[in-house]
């Protein structure tokens, strides 16, 4: 550290915790250690932790208690590949989904024209949707294997849409002389919102409102309901053509007088037909024509082609137009099949006892008469004479038989003949009405996935707001996860009712920070679809232990990897279960745009959400006191709500205490932290330092004198970590108000970052002197007002 070289390692043998005082003028600055590019070598330096974190700065403090004894602090500020690799995966599950969609359109048979126009929406939606997701995958793969890092300079960047701003892992360990080392995660990120489309017409929530009532339908069909759309269709494409040929199969078979042969025909077509009607009696079917006939009665209305039994007549009477289509008429289509089964099998039943009738009365008289003589033959032909002269040629009794079984032959495909026919119309009038229907779903369902959705740049707004809010609360969950593998009541908690990430957010309710705030409250609430997979890693390598995202959008699964030893010593049950995610998000606008918001705008969105995530954070916590009741500290649980609830409902101005209650719940229940602004800089390092101190002070009995020293130091730590990172140009740049020869004596060669430095006092210019004309104008106008009262009444 001789100045010889730019970044170096620290590695510490062995630290003595003193109980003495240091008071000698060298160590006024408690920073003990200060490596750039590297950390102490400890335990926690394991395979799985160097996979999801990487270019890591540490600094090592010490701070004296109030029992006049030393506090190890460790400070760790990290980067993680997650920022690109996770965004690159959803990217590539997204162009897959929407190229499936694509293709279970087009494969939809011809349509009506209103029907076809809704195809071609889809198709040009999910097309032109693929196409930039597919340049956007492009462009991130075209980043070095490296890149781990989007700085707050490029959050505008339209290829770097998908990553998150300025996401880091910021990790204390705290060593006592009574306890080993303590660690507290939180995350940091510049807050999740689509900066490349700007807010010129505000965030995600209130473009969503806008173009909610522009729905293209009425009818709402869900992913399972669309698949099973599409299992329906493929299923019917099978089964219609097995029912005919046996049907034919039937007709000719019955030509040749073979009872055995009919049968076997006959029991592979009622089996057929039975799979065929169960089909058709999937409750999706009747719901999905109604909804059909509702909004298309024309599409989907089919005339009945054949009849069933001697029902027919009053079956085609009763036939419905396409405007009073009801329940009982698809339930009549698919019985009707049926029913013409029943007749087909009662017909070869009746055909099959008048072929043994005649066998059995001539076996009869053959056992009656063994010894019959030449004459008793001539007499019994005698008695036949006419029908003797009509067939000369022939004699014996064979002579009289083959007549009667050729008209039987015949007489079997006739009487065979219309059954099967009506057999064949009803199976078509079922299938056509079933498509349409089945039809319709998988249609509907790609127009709710799609155009319903919005336009395109909406739906691409929210997506790449999802992405960085997934890329975030992942990081989050791993550090969580590793730190806790041997803690079972954390294990069991997953298991019981997931995993609780609190989001806290210091935006405020003007200007773009408006838009951000709506960006940030749809995609938090997104992340309630996502659930965690613990999984069983192949080896030790890093790309092996980085999570990985599988299923759709709406309901993906984050597949999180652990070495094999660590994977044998989980609870059974949590092994390859889904891990729900419980998100909740508070904002608490802290800047000077948010006092003018307070007294001169308007702040009901951070109220609202406020109170909305505050039911569903106590909603969380009333589950996990119903399930695991001795959990530590869950106790103090409801007083921690109460007091927050109060807080809420208070709208005092700059709150702060809403985010320091909700925070302590979060630990409370070990849910993950995580803190953002507009680019994770200024306000998000206050923040990140003022909650740690306060640990250090309620935890670990940090002197109430040296808070004010320790919080000043770790804020002043933070000046010198943006060049650290290479988060900041570090050459000829006046910021924060202060000229390049201005610069601390005691900063040596580090300038200051912009984000982290006091501000200037030129920026209070402009809303000081707004609120000086403001005043000024209000008292004219009272002037002016009394003035005109006076002249009227006098």
């Amino acid at each position: 550290m001789d100045g010889a070289s730019d970044a170096g390692e620290v590695r510490a043998s062995r630290l003595q915790m003193e109980d003495e005082r240091f008071e000698g003028p060298e160590h006024k600055c408690p920073a003990l250690c200060d490596s750039l590019h590297g950390c102490v070598h400890d335990r926690e330096n394991s395979p799985a932790m160097r996979a999801v974190l990487c270019a890591q700065v540490c600094k090592l403090y010490r701070f004296q208690t109030e029992d006049q004894r030393w506090l190890l602090v460790r400070e760790q500020l990290s980067e993680t590949p997650l920022s690109f690799s996770l965004p690159k995966r959803l990217l590539s599950i997204l162009i897959h989904e929407h190229s499936s969609r694509v293709q279970d359109v087009k494969e939809l048979s011809d349509l009506p024209l209103h029907w076809d126009g809704l195809r071609r929406d889809v198709l040009g939606h999910c097309n032109h949707l693929i196409s930039c997701y597919q340049e956007t995958l492009a462009e991130l793969h075209q980043l070095s294997a490296l890149a781990c890092f989007k700085s707050s300079s490029s959050r505008s960047d339209r290829h770097l849409q998908f990553a998150p701003t300025n996401l880091h892992s910021q990790r204390m360990e705290v060593t006592s002389p009574d306890s080993p080392g303590v660690w507290y995660e939180i995350i940091t990120f510049g807050a999740p919102a689509d900066h490349h489309q700007s807010f010129k017409h505000g965030g995600l929530k209130r473009l969503l409102s806008k173009h909610a009532p522009h729905s293209h339908s009425s009818a709402s069909f869900s992913r399972a309901e669309c698949s099973r759309a599409r299992a329906l269709l493929s299923s019917m494409a099978q089964l219609q053509p097995l029912v005919f040929g046996l049907a034919e199969e039937l007709l000719s078979v019955s030509l040749e007088q073979k009872a055995t042969s009919l049968q076997r025909v006959l029991d592979s077509l009622t089996q057929q037909t039975e799979l065929f009607i169960e089909e058709l009696q999937d409750e999706l079917v009747k719901r999905a024509l109604l909804a059909a006939h509702s909004r298309f009665p024309a599409s989907v209305h089919n005339h009945s082609n054949g009849s069933v039994c001697d029902a027919t007549a009053a079956a085609q009477e009763q036939q419905p137009s396409p405007h009073d289509y009801g329940e009982e008429e698809w339930d009549r289509t698919w019985t009707n099949v049926g029913k013409i089964l029943s007749c087909i099998i009662a017909m070869v039943k009746r055909l099959q006892e008048r072929e043994n009738r005649p066998q059995a009365l001539m076996a009869s008289e053959q056992q009656e008469a063994p010894g019959e003589t030449g004459s008793e033959q001539q007499e019994a032909h005698g008695e036949t004479g006419s029908e003797q002269q009509e067939a000369p040629g022939e004699t014996g009794s064979q002579g009289a038989v083959s007549p009667c079984f050729s008209t039987c032959a015949s007489s079997w495909q006739e009487q065979l003949l219309p059954l099967v026919v009506t057999l064949r119309d009803c199976v078509r009038e079922a299938v056509d009405q079933a498509r349409a229907a089945m039809t319709f779903v998988v249609l509907q369902a790609a127009v709710g996935l799609t155009v319903g959705q919005g336009p395109a740049h909406v739906v691409q707004r929210r997506h790449a707001v999802f992405s960085q809010a997934l890329s975030a609360v992942v990081c989050g969950f791993v550090l969580k996860l590793h730190g806790s593998l041997e803690d079972r009541d954390f294990l069991q908690q997953l298991h019981s009712v997931g995993v609780l990430a609190q989001f806290e957010s210091l935006l405020s309710t003007s200007g773009d920070e408006l838009g951000m705030l709506e960006d940030m409250e749809v995609g938090v609430a997104d992340l309630s679809e996502v659930t965690f997979s613990i999984t069983e890693a192949k080896t030790e390598e890093a790309g092996d232990l980085l999570p990985t995202l599988s299923g759709t959008w709406g309901s993906l699964v984050v597949n999180v990897p652990v070495p094999p030893e660590d994977f044998v010593s989980l609870p059974q049950e949590l092994k390859g279960s889904l891990i729900r995610l419980h998100p909740v998000h508070f904002n608490i606008g802290i800047n000077q745009q948010q006092s003018l918001a307070e007294r001169f705008g308007d702040s009901s969105l951070q109220e609202r959400v406020n109170q909305e995530n505050y039911e569903r954070l106590k909603t969380y916590c009333t589950a996990l006191r119903h399930r695991l009741p001795a959990l530590p500290g869950i106790q103090a649980l409801p007083d921690l709500l109460l007091s927050l609830d109060r807080t809420v409902d208070s709208r005092k101005r700059k709150n702060v205490e809403v985010l320091w209650l909700a925070a302590l719940v979060c630990r409370t229940v070990n849910g993950v932290r995580l803190t953002s602004c507009k680019s994770a800089k200024d306000r998000t390092a206050m923040s990140v330092t003022l909650e740690q101190c306060v640990i250090l002070r309620e935890r670990h009995a940090l002197g109430r004198q040296h808070f004010t020293s320790a919080l000043d130091c770790m804020r002043r730590s933070r000046l010198s970590w943006g060049h650290m990172l290479g988060c900041y140009s570090p050459s000829g740049v006046a910021v924060s108000g202060f000229d390049t020869e201005e610069r601390p004596s005691d900063l040596h060669s580090l300038w200051i970052p912009q984000c982290l430095a006091p501000k200037a006092p030129r920026r209070h210019l402009y809303p000081v002197a707004f609120l000086l004309v403001t005043s000024h104008l209000l008292v004219l106008w009272l002037i002016l007002s009394l003035v005109i009262l006076l002249a009227k009444y006098q």
